[in-house]
């Protein structure tokens, strides 16, 4: 039995290990505006914001399938998620620390005395003997001072930061896949907008021809034709090419090799339309839902919690330690009471003198903190930065849509109006060249303010932090538990330290 002594000892440990040294963690406060900077468009709202499905708001049935295969296939993805998965096991790792570890071993060996040894053997004394060994040992270190419980917090935090950042990875993936869907579909409607000007053009071309063979026209006309013809035909392989790149780029996304989906996506579709209405939502709503403000919040906490493992090795630490065994030269009275062997008891360690290393190990983690902290105010800023520039972006180029929309119908009746006062001899050629490049021009500023729109909505999806909310696969709340020291639930949340 324990002697009192030692009982009182393991006692006094056990209570006033409930304590932890270091700071304790309390989210940061963000200033963020009641309201955006930018002026929001007719189109635009602060109501909630449902932006767990947004690409589902284009109506794109091929979007839909692309964005399902990249959440499936993505590599990247794949990659992230191994990553939560290493960290559950690190935090694992760390929480192995609070329990007592027991190992046992087995051993034989063959001896033999010296016979000239010092000092000198007993007379009759068997040189050579065997020797039978087998034991356990266990050691439990009490978290007095809170070091390991720290330690698991800070696990914890990391793991908080690995789903934060499997979601971030997830946002910008989605909004990848989208961006190059629509610059695909915008080189798309740009090829049949240049191909649609080459006939028009190519007609153009025929009638100078026709005109100068019954001697109404000239040479010179020809050749100006001729010349916004092949301009115009030289835009074709650009084109083609953006395409092409695209959709390999979409293609890799979803985890297939370049070429798969080049022959499926050169069925011609429009760009997908915005819809009519696109809820923003507040800027506070975005300390809950950007991925990358998530993660820098879990960083600190992280941060923060190691202060108190560093601060930890100030103090001593207590063990306890115990040995038992069976050991005898002889099988045949190795399991005798005579051959078992055992201690027990406490054991203090403490570093009296490292040199200053400890306290400077503590600067250390009060420095990264203090840069965790600012990391975390600086990606707020950005993620409210983001949202404005998305939002001015999207609000702006719809007005300067509208203005290339009347570009497009006055270029129309401009080159109707031409064509026709050349035909009929009033006008020269060059009036219906001006207005066939000022259409082509127009027509395909338009679209390409189309596909502007577009991409700056789902920039706006994408700093707004949509993408994630519904996709979460840890478990069925979507976060991975938290655990305290003591391995239960817990409020890891950190007072930044002064």
């Amino acid at each position: 039995m324990m002697k009192p002594a030692i009982i009182a000892v393991v006692t006094t440990l056990v209570v006033v290990s409930g304590c932890a040294v270091g700071p304790d963690y309390h989210p940061p406060k963000a200033s963020t505006p009641s309201g955006w900077a930018t002026p929001l468009a007719d189109g635009e709202t602060n109501g909630p914001a449902d932006l767990a499905d947004w690409w589902k708001h284009f109506s794109d049935t091929n979007l839909d399938s692309l964005m399902t295969m990249a959440i499936q296939s993505n590599l990247t993805l794949r990659g992230a998620e191994a990553h939560v998965r290493e960290a559950r096991a690190d935090r694992d790792v760390v929480a192995g620390g609070l329990w007592p570890s027991v190992g046992s071993s087995a051993s034989y060996s063959r001896n033999r005395f010296g016979a000239n040894s010092f000092p000198p053997l007993p007379p009759g004394t068997v040189l050579d003997y065997n020797l039978y060994n087998a034991g356990f040992d266990a050691a439990w270190e009490l978290d007095v001072f809170g070091g390991t419980r720290r330690a698991v917090q800070a696990a914890n935090a990391e793991i908080g930061a690995a789903e934060t950042g499997r979601r971030e990875v997830l946002v910008s993936l989605l909004a990848e896949v989208a961006r190059n869907y629509v610059e695909a579909r915008g080189y798309q409607q740009r090829l049949i907008i240049t191909r649609q000007n080459i006939q028009v053009q190519q007609e153009a071309l025929e009638l100078t021809q026709n005109r100068f063979q019954n001697g109404l026209g000239s040479d010179l006309e020809i050749q100006q034709a001729t010349a916004l013809l092949e301009k115009t035909r030289a835009q074709l392989p650009s084109l083609e090419t953006g395409f092409t790149q695209s959709v390999h780029h979409v293609a890799v996304l979803i985890g297939q090799p370049p070429g798969t989906l080049v022959d499926a996506m050169s069925a011609e579709n429009p760009i997908p339309p915005v819809p009519p209405r696109v809820p923003v939502g507040l800027p506070s709503d975005l300390l809950q839902r950007r991925p990358d403000v998530q993660r820098a919040e879990r960083e600190l906490a992280a941060a923060t919690a190691r202060i108190g493992v560093a601060k930890a090795d100030l103090f001593p630490k207590f063990s306890l330690t115990g040995t038992i065994g069976l050991q005898s030269e002889s099988t045949g009275n190795w399991f005798d009471y005579a051959s078992r062997y055992w201690s027990a008891g406490p054991t203090m360690q403490w570093e009296i003198f490292a040199a200053g290393s400890i306290r400077a190990n503590i600067r250390v983690q009060n420095a990264r903190q203090e840069q965790a902290l600012d990391a975390y105010q600086q990606t707020v800023l950005v993620a409210l930065e983001d949202v404005e520039n998305a939002l001015t972006a999207y609000a702006r180029e719809q007005i300067r849509r509208q203005s290339l929309s009347q570009s497009v119908q006055a270029g129309e009746q401009s080159l109707e109006l031409s064509t026709q006062l050349y035909k009929s001899g009033l006008v020269d050629f060059l009036h219906v060249l001006d207005a066939e490049r000022s259409l082509y021009e127009a027509q395909d500023a338009l679209v390409q303010s189309d596909q502007a729109i577009t991409l700056n909505l789902v920039q706006l999806y994408k700093a707004l932090g949509g993408g994630w909310q519904d996709k979460m696969s840890a478990n069925p709340t979507g976060e991975a538990e938290r655990m305290d020291g003591d391995n239960k639930p817990a409020d890891d949340r950190v007072t930044p330290a002064g």
